[in-house]
This record gives structure tokens, C-alpha cells and sequence, in this order.
């Protein structure tokens, strides 16, 4: 049995919800991020063993503040919440899908991740997921041979927002490396979720993204840190 503890944000349906299902299967006690109680009682009883509801809004700052203010330890913080507000380009984008975007995606996971760093202190191996997304690249973006090109700009929001948190990604693994933090982010490629219509159209399967960031969140001490990683372990350039 671990004794280890989890929380994952945005929980309580598709690539976090599988995330939150095999760290339960590794043992872990696993806080389960929902904004709406609700649908994340749902997913606790359905993931069972060692998941817990954590009723946590990443956009709220009282609702960050009353969920950090229940663990007092945590071993493992994945930070899975996210949006697409828009798909459009720049010119055809206004600033509230920015804004809206990065609330969550950006903002969300500096409130969140500062919020629970108390917590982490006292794992004697804190480790830190972000699910980023190979959109996000910015040097895939500028490749011509790569399809992300062809989308001239499209998804500028979002996109954006996951090169930013990139961006925080390997901020916080440098500036907390002396500490013994893992810091990395993931890549989970597309998924059948709810993101956006293509996602959902998607046949890309959750659990196998999942999988990817439960190896990030259960590195040895001499794992990777500051590392932008597909979901099948390979180096995504930034």
C-alpha cells in the first residue's frame, strides 16, 4: 500500500479522471479537483479506494485557499484543469477569451501551485505534473512540416496559454530543484474529451495520456525535472 497523497484538478471527467484512476491504483490517497461537488461525489464513487473529494474552482482564490487549507501534507500535484474558450486566430479573437482562457490555464495553475507548495514542502518527494499541450510548442508551431503551421494561428488562446504554462513549468523546476522537486509537463496528445469538437470527435483514448503523467508524478529521485515530455515519454520542444 502507498501511503503517498495526490490531488489532480479537474478531476472528475476525462484525462484527469483517468489520471486520478491509476494513481488510486498505485495506492495513492487521491484528492479529486471538481469545481462542482456534485460531479465529483460521482467520480469518487466511481474511482473508489483511495479517492477523495476536493471541491476546488483553480479560478476562485477562496476556493483555493479553503482546499489548501485541508491538506496538510500532499506527495503529488497534478494541475489537469483547463479550457479552450475559442478556436480563433488573433484578429478574429477578443481579449475576454484570453483573459477567460488564462484565468484558468495560466493564472489557475500559479494560485493553485503556490497554494498547496506548504503542503509539498513536507513530502520528502514532491512532484509536480502540468498537462501542458503539444500545441503549446512553439517551435512545432513555426514548423512548416508540421500540421500545427497549417492551423495559421488558430486556437491562438489556448495555445498560447499551454506555451505560458510551459514557460511556469520550467520556472518552478529550476527555482524549487534545490528542494527535491520534480517539476514537468505533459504532452497528452488528443484525447476524446470534451475540450473542443475535434477532441470529441477524437478516438484518442484518455487513460493512455493518463498514463504519461502518472510516470511524471511517481519519478525515482533521479527523474527528469524541467522537462516538456509527450504522453509516450519522448522530449517535446518547447
Amino acid at each position: 500500500m502507498n501511503d503517498s497523497t495526490a490531488l489532480v484538478t479537474g478531476a472528475n471527467k476525462g484525462i484527469g479522471k483517468e489520471i486520478a484512476r491509476l494513481l488510486v491504483a498505485e495506492g495513492l490517497t487521491v484528492y479529486v479537483g471538481s469545481r462542482d461537488a456534485g460531479r465529483g461525489e460521482r467520480a469518487v464513487e466511481e474511482l473508489g479506494g483511495g479517492a477523495r473529494l476536493l471541491v476546488l474552482d483553480v479560478t476562485d482564490a477562496d476556493s483555493i485557499a479553503e482546499a489548501a487549507r485541508r491538506l496538510d501534507a500532499l506527495d503529488v500535484l497534478v494541475n489537469n484543469a483547463g479550457v479552450m474558450v475559442d478556436g480563433g486566430a488573433p484578429p478574429k479573437s477578443d481579449l475576454d477569451s484570453f483573459r477567460r482562457t488564462y484565468e484558468t490555464n495560466v493564472f489557475g495553475v500559479l494560485a493553485v501551485t503556490n497554494a498547496f507548495l506548504p503542503a509539498l514542502r513536507r513530502s520528502p518527494r514532491p512532484r509536480i505534473v502540468n498537462i501542458s499541450s503539444g500545441t503549446g510548442s512553439l517551435t512545432w508551431s513555426a514548423d512548416p512540416d508540421r500540421e500545427f503551421a497549417a492551423h495559421a494561428g488558430a486556437g491562438a488562446a489556448y495555445r498560447s496559454s499551454k506555451s505560458a504554462l510551459n514557460a511556469l513549468t520550467l520556472f518552478y523546476a529550476q527555482s524549487l530543484a534545490t528542494e527535491g522537486f520534480k517539476v514537468n509537463a505533459l504532452a497528452p496528445g488528443l484525447r476524446a474529451t470534451d475540450l473542443n469538437e475535434r477532441a470529441a470527435a477524437s478516438d484518442g483514448d484518455p487513460a493512455e495520456a493518463a498514463r504519461g503523467a502518472v510516470d511524471l508524478a511517481l519519478l525515482p529521485d533521479d527523474g527528469p525535472t524541467g522537462r516538456f515530455l509527450s504522453w509516450d515519454g519522448t522530449a517535446v520542444p518547447w
